[in-house]
């Protein structure tokens, strides 16, 4: 067989659909012939609204103009999370996406800071980290601040604008549902998707975006799905747009409730708002009643339950298809790492790319990097979990209780008892994003590198003094979030 990749075939739209046809048109258009099947009567879930930084980076690979992405899609800029009753149900602290003050080679800032609060210096972490200090202040701007930031967006029109995009690389749409997928007799591979209307697409590479159905790499080709939620037991989300009452914040807004947690993703048009939950504790009616109970503003939508198994694809990629978005696995959008997943797996095709044809050394790679990633993620999110001190409330108790993976056991171990985080060259989430998290979670150092204590109290003194001076004087400078919207990006998007 001549398995020379000649034609790629996007099954499904979305944003994982669109994000791979604009990604893989631009980079590597002009050697194939690259379409998109999608029906207009299949919806997508399109509540992945917010974002980590790596987009910022997706989009200037792609050249993709910032002003007129975020005018197209009502975006505002994110900082961070704020995590609101996580810790014992009357507290909040910030994730936020810069760094956290000055490191050394021998150990992170967290040793410092721990050395100074010894030494009655008493300032909150956060207060060392620009990005959460002018979230906190509802402030942004860009070159000159040199912060870190992604967005809030709206799912539905981004997937629109990025159609846009590829459309004008030379991706064909196709209109229609798919019915039938035909596979090699001897090699199983995917040969072609039939549609309702009797069209059948034919290609070498298929790629799969037709989210929880994943039609192609579980229907067809039985790949398996390795369950998690005996570490992430919430199964169910409730999700409803409202109409801004108020200036968007810089932040995703993360609000832990009995049962589960909700989200407030500030546009500039509306709000996205949504319960994540677990059905063992709390019913749909009660969820949508308690969501509705606690959102700002008019409902522009009816509540949408959405139900969902967390975990992962046995395999990303099988045989001649590669899974993207929720078609490969669904982790909860508490880290906002949806869209992320989506544009490294994009990127890590694009790197392994078959050329010539599938190999089995690349799909093995493919799978390996796809199963870490994925096994990183995991362990962070199910650490907002564990690490709770909330004594009412037995879906919180059954989080703290129970067995979690050996690799994030270990990584707890190691903070509380040393104040030490290692992490690999590989991982998504930095040592800024773990201490502040299980800082903000309870966990604290019982010591911490004494490499800090080689400064005289003095110099300790003026180091932390001249960080949190800095980073005071650049935020008083910086304009509101608002302002730098309506000067830079302002939508004509108008709520509906």
């Amino acid at each position: 067989m001549d398995n020379k990749i000649k034609k790629i075939v996007i099954a499904g739209g979305g944003t994982a659909g669109w994000m791979a046809a604009a990604a893989l048109s631009k980079l590597l258009g002009k050697s194939f012939d690259i379409c998109l099947v999608e029906s207009d009567a299949i919806g997508t879930v399109g509540v992945g609204e917010a974002g980590i930084p790596t987009l910022t980076a997706f989009h200037r690979l792609l050249g993709i103009d910032e002003q007129a992405f975020m005018k197209a899609t009502s975006a505002t800029f994110k900082l961070g999370i704020n995590f609101e009753n996580w810790k014992n149900g009357d507290d909040e602290y910030m994730h936020g996406f810069g760094r956290v003050g000055k490191e050394c080679w021998a150990g992170e800032f967290q040793h410092f800071w721990l050395h100074g609060k010894r030494k009655n210096i008493n300032f909150d972490y956060g207060k060392y980290c620009p990005e959460i200090q002018a979230a906190k202040a509802k402030k942004f701007a860009l070159s000159k601040a040199g912060l870190n930031y992604s967005y809030h967006l709206d799912a539905t029109r981004y997937a629109k604008f990025l159609r846009s995009f590829a459309e004008a690389h030379g991706v064909k749409r196709l209109e229609g549902k798919i019915i039938d997928v035909t596979t090699h007799e001897k090699t199983g591979d995917i040969t072609a998707i039939q549609l309702e209307s009797g069209q059948v697409i034919d290609g070498q590479l298929f790629v799969d975006c037709t989210g929880f159905a994943a039609l192609l790499i579980e229907k067809t080709l039985n790949t398996g799905y390795e369950d998690w939620t005996h570490w992430l037991p919430c199964d169910s989300a409730i999700a409803v747009q409202t109409n801004s009452v108020s200036e968007p914040v810089p932040y995703t807004r993360s609000i832990a409730h009995d049962s589960g947690w909700q989200w407030r993703i500030p546009l500039q048009h509306r709000v996205g708002n949504g319960l994540v939950f677990c059905s063992k504790y709390l019913s749909d009616d009660n969820a949508k009643t308690l969501l509705l109970n606690n959102i700002e503003g008019e409902p522009l939508t009816q509540p949408r339950v959405i139900k969902f198994k967390t975990g992962r694809r046995e395999k990303a990629w099988n045989k001649n298809c590669v899974a993207l978005g929720l078609s490969s696995g669904f982790l909860e959008p508490l880290e906002s790492t949806s869209i992320h997943l989506i544009m490294s797996g994009i990127l890590r095709l694009i790197r392994l790319f078959p050329f010539e044809g599938t190999t089995t050394s690349a799909v093995n790679e493919y799978n390996k990097q796809f199963t870490t990633e994925f096994e990183h993620i995991r362990d962070f999110i199910i650490l907002h979990y564990h690490a709770n001190e909330r004594v009412n409330s037995p879906f919180w108790q059954d989080c703290k209780t129970m067995d979690i993976p050996e690799s994030l056991k270990q990584r707890i171990d190691l903070f509380r008892e040393t104040g030490r985080v290692f992490i690999t060259e590989s991982e998504l989430f930095r040592a800024d994003s773990w201490v502040q998290v299980m800082l903000g979670q309870g966990i604290y150092p019982e010591q911490y590198h004494q490499i800090a204590a080689i400064m005289k109290d003095h110099e300790l003194t003026k180091f932390l003094g001249d960080i949190r001076q800095a980073i005071e004087k650049g935020v008083s400078n910086l304009p509101t979030h608002q302002a730098f919207l309506d000067q830079y990006c302002p939508t004509d998007v108008q709520p509906t």
